[in-house]
């Protein structure tokens, strides 16, 4: 197994392309099996579109990560990484300083790879592992503790816990223009009869439809949605009670309840255990 590491990096303002590029054509041009590093990000920072032949396990050790795809968005807090098959286009965006561990991997490095997107719950085991792998020198002849680690690593990505942390986009555009006005003024009083009525569709076509063009029902893909737009803002630090009231919820416990439903820990406790 070929381990290559590419050299720690900060990306700011003007430089962030030119930079981004340089670490592109590298990658692309790598020999390496498993490729690792770590990145800085300052908040609000902004990755245009791109792709590799190299799958990706995107880590964020701090901050909020957003990865935007034609299939939906997936949202990556601290304790999560997002696995990105390869070949499919995405663009990032940064809520709070970001520092990033990336994971690049050949399709064909182990056995067992998913080949959906989707967000994972880091283990311990797999925190400490990418931690360590990512600071394991990049020498000519990997040492045998740095291939023991890799081929851990590699064997336990399959085994990570998916989380209903993605978004994912209906191909109907009138359903997507739908999904896409409630991103911009999210509720959890949206419901099946008041889009049903709005594309004059019976309940029961529209809940067919909906589930078969997103895998999810409208109140599980309303509660992501909601959860999308609340986390970004509880990382840089706003009110609990702030973000459940914009967000329509009548109340911070009924807030607490779902954030505690989708993540298994209410707001406070897992923004602790995230800092």
């Amino acid at each position: 197994m070929l381990y290559l590491k590419f050299p720690e990096m900060s990306f700011h303002g003007t430089e962030l392309g030119r930079v981004h590029l340089q670490r592109l054509e590298w990658l692309e041009q790598s020999k390496g099996d498993v490729v690792a590093g770590l990145a800085h990000y300052p908040s609000g920072c902004h990755v245009p579109e791109h792709r590799h032949s190299l799958s990706q396990l995107l880590h964020a050790m701090t901050g909020v990560v957003m990865v935007t795809t034609k299939f939906g968005r997936w949202m990556v807090p601290p304790h999560h990484a997002l696995w990105l098959p390869a070949g499919i286009g995405h663009a990032v965006d940064m809520h709070g300083d970001v520092a990033m561990h990336s994971i690049y991997v050949r399709p064909e490095a182990v056995e067992g790879l998913k080949s959906h997107l989707h967000v994972v719950a880091l283990t311990p085991l797999m925190d400490t592992l990418i931690r360590e792998v990512v600071a394991s020198p990049a020498e000519q002849e990997t040492s045998p503790r740095t291939i023991f680690m890799m081929g851990l690593l590699l064997h336990e990505i399959p085994n990570l816990e998916e989380r209903p942390l993605g978004l994912p986009f209906p191909e109907d555009a009138r359903l997507a223009a739908l999904c896409r006005g409630f991103l911009k003024d999210p509720s959890p009083h949206t419901n099946i009869d008041g889009w049903a009525d709005q594309l004059g569709m019976s309940r029961r076509t529209f809940t067919r439809i909906f589930r078969k063009e997103t895998g999810l029902s409208l109140s599980t893909w309303r509660q992501q949605a909601c959860l999308l737009s609340a986390l970004p803002r509880l990382t840089e630090g706003e009110a609990v009670t702030s973000v459940a009231l914009d967000l329509g919820y009548n109340s911070v416990p009924a807030f607490t309840t779902m954030f505690k439903r989708m993540l298994g820990a209410p707001p406070r406790n897992y923004l602790h255990s995230a800092a």
